[in-house]
């Protein structure tokens, strides 16, 4: 720490004693101005690295002459919740270290910090227009709004470093691909080039996040890039783990009509044993339900849901409460995956598969969430087929081996958003915005022929007269290379910006306007006036239902219908699928039941569960499908339709285009006959009219 200013070392030394791997190791490398990727895990104090020398920098040259007006640090969370926590965790610091330079005779610099997301209030986010915070904590949504605002813009303009937290939770998707894309449009609002600094506790391979992360510089119009220097600072830490998997029945083939009755004294047991619980489910609804079911068994308020349909103040209270002690579990869903602060977790429950081995390993690390601490967590099936999947996420969790991340490449629906967005603010000649957008990691092999084409649409030159109605979006003079937006194109940016779906949800109000959550908008269609729901462990009668709002009032003590949300389908990798078929072909293999325990951590139960499983399999058809073969089955329905079953174990992400290639060879054959088509984690089925000879299986 001999860089630091003596005052901010002696604080450190003070409060937090040595520095740990990724701040020992990260430093240097954020102290020279080097883009750099931090990978630690969970608890190792890696934001901090991050922060700490951009802190001590803005109070150098505060102390030398008052900050510009503007944002020096930027800070990018794909989760908003956590930037509440980054703003607190900052503040105090910031109040020591400014207590110690006083105490000492120096000025302290007033540095201003700020969160910008869809939560915050119109009058704050006016105010930060005016005087703009110096440390802006947001998420990659509203960072594009601003670049899209003129006077947000102009934020921007002394911007020396970036940090984007959780950064694996992004690279791989589109949300990733948009964020990669605002980067690049906010190196054109500054003089120098800004520092990028990204963490992750779960990433590989290196070089691709690392990629991503800096971004490049194209060679020409269709050449290799040159890829921006990232120095990668790989802490190889591991963090300690004691993961076992609990089946909560003696067999899961055999429940005696349904498994949950016997689920909720699992979790009570466990809540009950330990000081703070956290217990992960999939979706909102089953947090609803788990949390009611475990507190009707508790006969007291032992455990509360949360997800991200509860109101963000109800959200912080149940952090708070969790934190103070005052309640010992929280039903989550992937809300508290990421690193919100809910203090010291003694014990984190999966029920269900987590579908993924990072998210596995990001909620076991939730507890304990401090370095050297080891986290335990059970992880706890309800059928076969999860039990099969938990146990071979367990075993890549042990060795691990989380999935590969691989950054979506060439989308040119979001370059189209991008290019209607930088077009709403700036004219553009068609050379420098393409040479902009190849400098995103994602686009580094874009060609000029399709990018030429997304602009063509973009201007009006639709594939078909279907879309002849739309307005065009930009204009481009293709003499001159001008590129101009449209009309309503700054409008089109800011209300349909970004790649998170719109899914149509509901606010759920008091009479007095206060905010209780968010309800899906297919549940709020087959409710009435009158109907009593539950929601965060509270019902509520529906006093009325209006255009985009549920007023309600309490109603305590009343039977009450559980809400339902629709989400994604989170498809298993094709990596998983590999790791679940080597348990299949080892569970067909007759391996011992005790060396199985041993190497997926599961009790007795649940492998006897999953040995009668594949032993019924193998009797039946004298093969079990693996990831190296298939099974394929036929049968007619009570429609006498011909219904063919591929038992594939590949994983939706493999399954699913690949079932409607299938789909779409069978229409062929057959002569355009309709094919309906339907595709899991394991297994593709096609539907089709009754033929009255065998299914095409060998076409």
């Amino acid at each position: 720490m001999r860089h630091f200013h003596p005052t901010v070392r002696k604080w450190f030394s003070d409060t937090l004693g040595v520095p740990s791997e990724p701040q020992r190791m990260g430093w240097p490398a954020i102290a020279s101005g080097e883009h750099t990727l931090i990978l630690a895990p969970t608890g190792t104090g890696k934001t901090l690295a991050a922060f700490l020398w951009e802190l001590n920098t803005l109070i150098v040259e505060g102390m030398k002459e008052p900050l510009a007006n503007g944002v020096h640090l930027l800070y990018v969370s794909p989760l908003k919740a956590l930037n509440n926590d980054i703003q607190r965790n900052l503040e105090a610091p910031l109040a020591e270290l400014r207590h110690r330079f006083e105490s000492a005779g120096h000025a302290f610099p007033e540095i201003r910090i700020g969160v910008r997301t869809g939560d915050t209030s119109a009058s704050a986010r006016a105010k930060m227009l005016r005087k703009s915070p110096h440390i802006l904590i947001t998420t990659p949504e509203s960072l594009n709004i601003l670049l899209t605002s003129l006077r947000g813009r102009g934020m921007f303009g002394f911007t020396r470093a970036v940090i984007v937290d959780e950064i694996h939770a992004i690279a791989g998707s589109k949300r990733g691909v948009h964020l990669a894309l605002t980067l690049e449009r906010l190196e054109q609002l500054v003089s120098q080039s800004p520092q990028r600094i990204g963490l992750s506790a779960t990433q590989r391979p290196l070089d691709e996040v690392a990629r991503y992360l800096g971004g490049c510089w194209p060679a020409g119009t269709d050449g290799e890039p040159t890829f921006r220097p990232v120095t990668v600072v790989d802490c190889g830490l591991t963090k300690q783990m004691e993961i076992s998997v609990e089946s909560p029945v003696p067999d899961l083939g055999n429940v005696g009509g349904s498994v949950w009755p016997a689920v909720a004294p699992l979790l009570l047991k466990h809540i009950r044993d330990s000081r703070t619980t956290l217990v992960f489910v999939n979706n909102r609804a089953q947090a609803e339900r788990i949390a009611a079911r475990v507190n009707a068994l508790a006969e007291q308020e032992i455990a509360q849901p949360y997800h991200g349909s509860l109101a963000r103040e109800r959200r912080f209270a149940l952090e708070e409460r969790l934190k103070e002690g005052s309640l010992k579990a929280l039903v989550t869903t992937s809300s508290l995956e990421l690193g919100i602060d809910i203090g010291s977790v003694d014990l984190v429950i999966q029920l269900q598969s987590p579908k993924r081995v990072s998210a596995g390993l990001q909620r076991i690390g939730r507890a304990g969430h401090t370095l050297g601490a080891a986290s335990r967590g059970i992880l706890v099936p309800t059928f076969r087929d999860d039990a099969m999947e938990i146990a071979a996420i367990v075993a890549a969790m042990r060795a691990g081996e989380v999935e590969p991340t691989r950054a979506v490449q060439n989308a040119l629906d979001v370059l189209a958003q991008v290019i209607v967005a930088a077009a709403s603010v700036d004219d553009w000649n068609a050379d420098g915005l393409f040479s902009l957008v190849r400098r995103a990691y994602p686009y580094h092999r874009l060609t000029r022929t399709a990018f030429d084409e997304v602009l063509s649409v973009l201007s009006g030159k639709y594939p078909s007269d279907i879309a002849g109605e739309l307005e065009p979006k930009v204009t481009w003079d293709r003499v001159s290379g001008r590129v101009s937006a449209g009309r309503a194109a700054r409008m089109t940016a800011v209300i349909s910006g970004g790649t998170i779906p719109d899914r149509g949800l509901y606010t759920v109000n008091l009479p007095d306007r206060t905010r209780l959550g968010e309800l899906d908008e297919e549940f709020v269609h087959e409710s009435r006036v009158g109907d009593v729901f539950q929601l965060g462990s509270t019902t509520w009668r529906i006093a009325a239902i209006e255009h985009d709002r549920v007023i309600v009032n309490p109603a305590p003590g009343m039977p009450a219908r559980m809400p339902f949300w629709h989400g994604e389908y989170g498809a298993r990798s094709l990596d998983l699928s590999h790791r679940v078929g080597e348990l299949r072909r080892e569970l067909a293999a007759g391996t011992d039941a005790a060396t199985l325990q041993l190497k997926y951590a599961c009790d007795e139960a649940t492998i006897d569960s999953l040995l009668k499983y594949v032993g019924a399999q193998r009797a039946a058809t004298g093969i079990v499908p693996d990831d190296r073969n298939i099974v394929v089955e036929q049968f007619r329905d009570e429609t006498g339709s011909v219904r063919m079953v591929m038992h594939a174990a590949f994983g939706g992400r493999v399954n699913a285009p690949w079932g409607m290639a299938l789909a779409q060879r069978v229409r062929e054959t057959l002569g355009g006959a309709d094919v309906q088509i339907q595709t899991t984690d394991d297994g593709i089925m096609l539907r089709m009219p009754s033929l009255g000879r065998p299914a095409p299986v060998a076409s």
